[in-house]
This record gives structure tokens, C-alpha cells and sequence, in this order.
């Protein structure tokens, strides 16, 4: 099974084989001088602190990746080893205002190899303490309760749970974490509500890299639905399914258009979430194309391989969306999962063809690689008729474009509303999951979408003409005038953050938590 995180206060104080401490180098030295490795019964106190400060204070934190080191200190019986590992991370000094305060970049880069541990033999658990230490004060981006979250993104990043290595189905280790967090004084800090909802967070993003790392002939449309449903199953959640033909039947052409070439059908997931006393309606859509070979416009042998990642946006929203309603979430919350495979056959769409989309709206499709948008489309046009929400979101791994624009770990997000741009931009410096707004202007972008015999084509005319803004555009179009004018509307193109490297990231989990539910 994969390394077990368990987020708690009550920390590990024997039968330890690692302590794994993390902070700013200062912080780590306080916390170190204000004996705060005293709660460890196996070992000698003043021995782990003189040798814990000679390792912290030969340090050299990189502005990149910072610095790790490790040491040992004998132990005592019956402790399970005759040492303890202790390892320290010190994270970069500094974080520019576009960036998060906590650098869990970093983090996710420099803690593997301490917390993970591979299985080499033998069935013993090992056991792990994990300490963060957190800065004595708010920051101007991020309250303390907030760097414990972004945290524990950080931490959670590092440790995917699926491989196929060896014919497994998860990562297999001999670890158990628990992670607590600590004042630089050396007390324990944060209630256990704040533990519990980290917690539930931190499963969340691991079980969204999980979906997301999974290939496509083992997650497809038919059993991402059914993860989606087993996941729900004991939860107050009513859960809604448009398959296949129905899909045309009600309207929703877009989704099939793109999806009917496939052996597993294209579908609309509706997860509805409506607990007593709700006073707000929030919708989230995710673009879940669980492989995209292009359509008939067909990607290169270089550029197919890693599209089993894009649906890493229904992904996201499916995942914040458990764990919100796990946190007893207060608002009706409706997860809408636009599901498709983008394959070549004989039923798949030309260019050339017109689809008629939920919103009514007519589109001739002039690439079949731009499919998210269509299924998108459908999707947020569904949630505004039917369930006219004041907080309309979309998240997926849109466009090549968004990394150009905001790079590897920003999202690129458009939104309708400028108090709630900053807002989003707010959570993302506050969870780790960063984004950066890029403009909203339809009256600039409708353009590029002009067709002759359409209402509007589904890629643009000028590829030089803020690629990112114009793919929000065309999902925007299929919302009506009188919706964009009372209600919010949030885009979230998160290609690039979605994956680091060829693993997953649980991008999306730990933004619309906080935005949304934990506000911290």
C-alpha cells in the first residue's frame, strides 16, 4: 500500500525509524534550541539537539530547491532500530508575491526520498513522525492555518499512490506518517479540526493524481464514471448520468460530438450535493477527456503520449468536491464531469461538421483537437439553466498555451468578476495550487471565432492572439448575457500544474477547498 499520511496533533513519540522536520532554516534552529524534539522517548534529548543544530545550521537553502540533510542518533530499547534517522528540509528563505510564502515546489522535491520509502523486504511497518514548523506569523499572503494546508499539499504532491511497476495497482511501501505541526517554540500547533480537514484535503489531491496518472485503458469513460460513483456511494450526494445517445437527445451535443468514436461512451456525471440549510449555489465543471489522440485532427507521435492526463480537471473538481462534502460543506454543491475519449474512427467528427450545443448555439468544428472546449460548453451551459448558480466554475488541462503564458506550476484562470479573481488568486497563493488572471475581454475575442455558417467555429483564426483568454471565450460564449451579468463565471486552465514531470500533481484539490470551503 502507499505511504500513510495521517495529519494529527497527537505526535508519534516511540518505535519512531525517522523524523522527518520541515521549515526555514530559522525556524528549524528555534525550534531545535526550544527543545522541540523532546515529546521522542528513544533517544537522548541534548545529544538529538546538539547534533540536530550542527546539521540545520550547515545548511545553505538554495532560492530553488532549498537544502536538505539527514543524521542518525542511537537509540534506546525497545525502539525498533538502534538509531533514528532525523532529517531536516529547509525550504528557500524567499517567495516573490507571485508566488506561495510556504514553497511547496520544494517541498514536493526535496521530501521524497525521506518520507517515501520503497519496499525492500520484510513486513515491518516503518513508523514516521513528519513535523512542519510553522513561521511565528501570518504572512501578508497566507495565514499560519493556511501554511499548514499548503503544507500538506506540498507533502502529499510528493507521494503518488499508482504504478503498475511489478504488476501493483498502488505504490508499495513500508511507511506510515504522522504529520503533525509545531511552533517554533516547540509546541504543537493547530486544533484537530484543522487536522481533520487537511487531512481529508490531502487524500483528496492524492486520489486526484491517481485518476490522473491512470492510463486510458484502465480508466475510460465507463470507469471513471463508476470511481467517480463508488467514491460518492456513502455520501448524501444524488448522483445524475447522460449516456451516450441521450447525450444528443438532450441537447448536449458538444460532449457527444467528441466522444462518439469511442468504445465507452461520452457522458455528463451530475454529483448533487444539497444539505439542509443551504443559503448559496455553487457548480463546478470539469473537462474529463480521459484520452485525447486529437480526432481526426491527429497529434503527432511526440505530442499523443501524457494525454491520458486531460482529465485532470474533472479530476480536480471531483476530488475538492468529495472533500468538501467530507468537511460538511455548508452551500449546494454540483459537480458536473464532462467525460469523453477523443478517438479516431468511423463515427468521429470531421472538420467541417456542425454540432448544436446545449446552449443552442451552432458550431463548425475547424480542429478536432480543440475538443475541451466543446464538451466544457455543454457542461456549463447545463449547470447555468439548471441549476443557476452563483459561482459557475470550470477547471481543465485546456491549451499548450496556458504554460507559455503562466508557466509550469500557475494556472491560467479568466474570470467574469474582478473581486473574485483576486479572491482566487488569494487562495492560490494560501493552498499552493498558484494561478495568475489573464484578461477577460469577449469583445476582443468572439472574433476569432467567426464562421460563415455557423454561430462560431471551435478554434480561432489568429493563434497570436491570447491563446489562453480565447479558449475561455469560447466556453464563455455558451453562457447567456443575463447569466455573465448577475453571476460569477471562473475559468481554470491548469495543463501545465496539472503534472510535474510524467506524475500527476492533485492540481485544483487544495484551491477550490480553500476557496470554497476552508477559507483559512
Amino acid at each position: 500500500m502507499p505511504t500513510g499520511l495521517t495529519f494529527t496533533s497527537k505526535v508519534l513519540s516511540a518505535s519512531l525509524t525517522r523524523v522527518v522536520v520541515v521549515g526555514k532554516k530559522s525556524d528549524l534552529e528555534a525550534f531545535v534550541t526550544n527543545k522541540g524534539l523532546s515529546f521522542l522517548t528513544d533517544v537522548e534529548h541534548d545529544q538529538a539537539t546538539r547534533f540536530s543544530l550542527a546539521c540545520i545550521q550547515a545548511m545553505s537553502p538554495s532560492p530553488f530547491n532549498g537544502d536538505s540533510t539527514s543524521m542518525t542518533v542511537p537509540t534506546s530499547p525497545p525502539a525498533p532500530l538502534p538509531f533514528c534517522r532525523f532529517c531536516f528540509v529547509a525550504t528557500p528563505n524567499d517567495a516573490s508575491r507571485y508566488n506561495s510564502v510556504v514553497r511547496p515546489d520544494a517541498i514536493a522535491r526535496q521530501v521524497k526520498s525521506f518520507v517515501g520509502a520503497e519496499k525492500s523486504g520484510g513486513d515491518s511497518l516503518e513508523n514516521l513522525q513528519v513535523i512542519y514548523v510553522i513561521p511565528e506569523n501570518d504572512a501578508p499572503s497566507a495565514s499560519r492555518n493556511a501554511m499548514a494546508l499548503t503544507f500538506a499539499n506540498g507533502l502529499s504532491r510528493a507521494l503518488p499512490t499508482y504504478t503498475r511497476k511489478g504488476n501493483e495497482t498502488e505504490t508499495p511501501t513500508k511507511a506510515a506518517a504522522t504529520v503533525s505541526f509545531f511552533n517554533t517554540d516547540g509546541s504543537v500547533f493547530g486544533d484537530e479540526l484543522l487536522y481533520t480537514n487537511i487531512g481529508h484535503v490531502s487524500v483528496s489531491i492524492r486520489q486526484c493524481a491517481h485518476f490522473v496518472d491512470m492510463p486510458c485503458n484502465e480508466l475510460h469513460c465507463t470507469t471513471f464514471s463508476q470511481f467517480a460513483r463508488d467514491l460518492v456511494k456513502d455520501m448524501p450526494v444524488e448522483v445524475e448520468e447522460i449516456v451516450g445517445e441521450e447525450l444528443l437527445e438532450k441537447g448536449l451535443g458538444g460532449i457527444y460530438g467528441v466522444g462518439k468514436a469511442a468504445v465507452n461512451p461520452p457522458r455528463l456525471l451530475i454529483l448533487k450535493y444539497t444539505p439542509e440549510g443551504a443559503k448559496d449555489t455553487i457548480a463546478w465543471c470539469g473537462k474529463g477527456i480521459v484520452y485525447d489522440t486529437g480526432g481526426l485532427s491527429i497529434k503527432g507521435k511526440t505530442f499523443m503520449p501524457g494525454m491520458k492526463r486531460d482529465m485532470g480537471g474533472a479530476s480536480g473538481v471531483l476530488n475538492a468536491f468529495i472533500a468538501c462534502v467530507r468537511m460538511g460543506y455548508e452551500n449546494n454543491l454540483y459537480c458536473l464531469l464532462a467525460i469523453a475519449e477523443n478517438s479516431v474512427g468511423p463515427e468521429a467528427t470531421r472538420p467541417d461538421d456542425i454540432h448544436i450545443m446545449y446552449s443552442g448555439k451552432t458550431v463548425e468544428i475547424n480542429n478536432t483537437d480543440a475538443e475541451g472546449r466543446l464538451v466544457l460548453g455543454d457542461a456549463v451551459a447545463y449547470a447555468s439553466k439548471n441549476f443557476n448558480p452563483s459561482i459557475l466554475v470550470d477547471m481543465c488541462t485546456l491549451t499548450g498555451a496556458q504554460g507559455v503564458a503562466t508557466g509550469q506550476l500557475h494556472a491560467s484562470i479568466v474570470c467574469n468578476d474582478e473581486a473574485f479573481e483576486l479572491s482566487t488568486v488569494g487562495a492560490g497563493k494560501s493552498s499552493g495550487d498558484l494561478v495568475h488572471p489573464l484578461m477577460y475581454c469577449p469583445e476582443l475575442f468572439t472574433k476569432e471565432f467567426k464562421s460563415a455558417v455557423a454561430d462560431m467555429k471551435n478554434s480561432v483564426a489568429s493563434r497570436s492572439n491570447a491563446q489562453v483568454s480565447c479558449a475561455a471565450q469560447f466556453i464563455g460564449n455558451h453562457l447567456s448575457e443575463e447569466f455573465l451579468e448577475k453571476n460569477v463565471w471562473l475559468h481554470i486552465d491548469m495543463a501545465y500544474p496539472s503534472h510535474a514531470g510524467e506524475r500527476a500533481t492533485g492540481y485544483g484539490v487544495a484551491l477550490l477547498t480553500q476557496l470554497f470551503a476552508l477559507n483559512l
